[in-house]
């Protein structure tokens, strides 16, 4: 059964949306979901709430734990859109609606360790990094000038580690090295034997790689997919949406940056 990884989501539910349905459209049932559900974005509640529906399981990123219990060093824009996010939390009238988006909230975990259905390799998935769960940034030039930093994470890696955090997607392998999708024959990454590696699965609603569709990946077992790799493969896909919508959404909100709807035509 093909996993789909969505991560960063940051309250873009025009964006959302448009991924979970090329997920259906793949025929791809079971989605797993690497935390900041919320923060920057108009839609945090609706957000949440698909999450809490299509999701079988999530993680818990910096930005939902801000909005849960205190936006610690966040920059000026995304600790006010932190602040807002909470207050819309709290203007839900039905008592028995509120309780279960914070108890969703409060039940997330900073780390899982599962194989797929119909998998056979082991997969780590965290927000950030496996060192720091939620908070620590693995950026793509920390292949070349951070060699320490990545054997720190690589030591604490058994096989593939999935995560998000930078909203850039590709892949870090213990060379160490970084590819993006664009230098992946069709996108793809396929597991081998005797490489280890960090996968970045993008951001669907912030990307940051100065490519403003929506970003995801898909997860394929052995016998699943096109590729039909020993190990199984993982494959980037990129959906363009309605970022207008959401941009609109944002300047209508006088405590959201205008800024946070402007950077979503660029991708940065």
């Amino acid at each position: 059964m093909p996993t789909a990884v969505i991560s960063d989501i940051h309250a873009n539910a025009s964006a959302l949306k448009t991924v979970l349905e090329d997920i259906d459209r793949r025929g791809v049932s079971r989605i797993i979901c690497l935390g900041d559900i919320v923060g920057y974005g108009p839609d945090p509640l609706e957000c949440v709430d698909l999450v809490r529906q299509r999701c079988a399981w999530s993680l818990m990123g910096n930005h939902d734990f801000g909005v849960l219990y205190e936006p610690t060093n966040f920059n000026p824009g995304a600790e006010s859109a932190a602040f807002w996010t909470r207050e819309q939390f709290a203007k839900e009238p039905s008592e028995k609606l509120l309780a279960e988006r914070y108890d969703f909230l409060g039940r997330l975990r900073v780390r899982v360790v599962e194989t797929p259905p119909g998998g056979a390799v082991p997969l780590l998935a965290v927000h950030g990094s496996p060192r720091r769960p939620i908070n620590e940034y693995i950026f793509p030039d920390d292949a070349m000038n951070g060699p320490d930093k990545m054997q720190g994470i690589f030591e604490r890696v058994d096989k593939v580690c999935i995560v998000g955090h930078t909203h850039v997607p590709g892949v870090f392998t213990d060379e160490p090295d970084f590819y993006p999708p664009s230098e992946l024959g069709d996108a793809c990454y396929r597991f081998m034997e005797g490489e280890k590696a960090v996968v970045n699965v993008g951001s669907v609603g912030q990307p940051r790689d100065l490519d403003p569709r929506a970003s995801y990946a898909i997860v394929f077992g052995p016998d699943e997919g096109a590729q039909k790799t020993p190990l199984g493969y993982v494959q980037f896909v990129r959906v363009p949406y309605d970022i207008d919508a959401t941009a609109s959404k944002i300047r209508g909100i006088p405590e959201l940056s205008d800024w946070l709807g402007e950077r979503l035509y660029d991708g940065r």
